[in-house]
């Protein structure tokens, strides 16, 4: 832009230096604030407040304990071969379902996670063990034996191993009693892939961005503890607030 000679008059009557530099500021503040209202616009479609029950559990969804009443309902979304997953399994969830047996129904869905390979796999064995009514004692041995089929041979990292891995979920399949035949046909079945892709798509309704999450009466438990017990603390404090509701 090509430059104007001034003079007095036109001085005068122009703005001044600090007049055009708090145009400037105010102008990029708005477009900060637009920015944010922006954001803000684009997260209003997130779930707000409790998640509707038939989001979070579907009537063939599994279940690691029931109530007859349907006064407290938890649901966790998780992937077996999550490492916070088997450490809350082992320190929050295992002796809460315990401890809370026939006083709550604890739904379990499957969330598993794109950098986990085995995840799905482990999912697989899972369903094909609630296909012939033994997903608790499937579930317990994925969790329960977590490194020998989870974790690679540094026991830090998560493992890639597939033909390690069916042949563990097998053993456990013998284990606890399956039809190995019809276990490893229920395994490839579209049936099975179905239940955790409905689970996968549930969870991304109600919000869910990683494992574990878990809901009480449809409220997103969101742990505050910097330890175990204390999240364990924190989860129980909620579950008998709503007992008692």
């Amino acid at each position: 832009m090509a430059k104007k000679k001034s003079n007095v008059v036109t001085a005068k009557k122009g703005l001044s230096a600090n007049a055009w530099t708090t145009i400037a500021v105010l102008a990029l503040a708005v477009v900060v604030i637009g920015g944010v209202l922006v954001f803000n616009r684009s997260d209003s479609s997130a779930p707000q407040g409790a998640i509707a029950a038939d989001v979070l559990r579907h009537p063939d969804s599994n279940t690691l304990t029931t109530s007859s009443s349907t006064a407290v309902t938890v649901v966790e979304f998780l992937d077996y071969q999550c490492p916070v997953c088997e450490a809350y399994y082992q320190n929050v969830t295992h002796t809460l379902e315990k401890d809370y047996a026939g006083k709550i129904t604890f739904v379990t869905r499957n969330f598993p996670l794109p950098m986990h390979p085995l995840a799905v796999p482990a999912a697989k064995a899972a369903e094909a063990a609630s296909l012939q009514g033994k997903y608790q004692p499937m579930f317990d041995k994925l969790y329960g034996d977590y490194p020998a089929w989870a974790l690679a041979a540094d026991g830090q990292n998560v493992s890639d191993d597939t033909a390690r891995a069916q042949a563990k979920f097998e053993s456990y399949a013998t284990e606890i009693g399956l039809d190995l035949a019809k276990f490893r046909a229920d395994l490839a079945s579209p049936a099975v892939q179905q239940r955790i892709d409905q689970g996968k798509a549930d969870g991304e309704k109600a919000g869910v961005s990683g494992t574990p999450t878990i809901f009480v009466n449809g409220n997103q438990f969101k742990p505050t503890g910097q330890t175990y017990p204390d999240i364990a603390q924190q989860l129980r404090g909620e579950i008998d607030k709503a007992l008692k509701a």
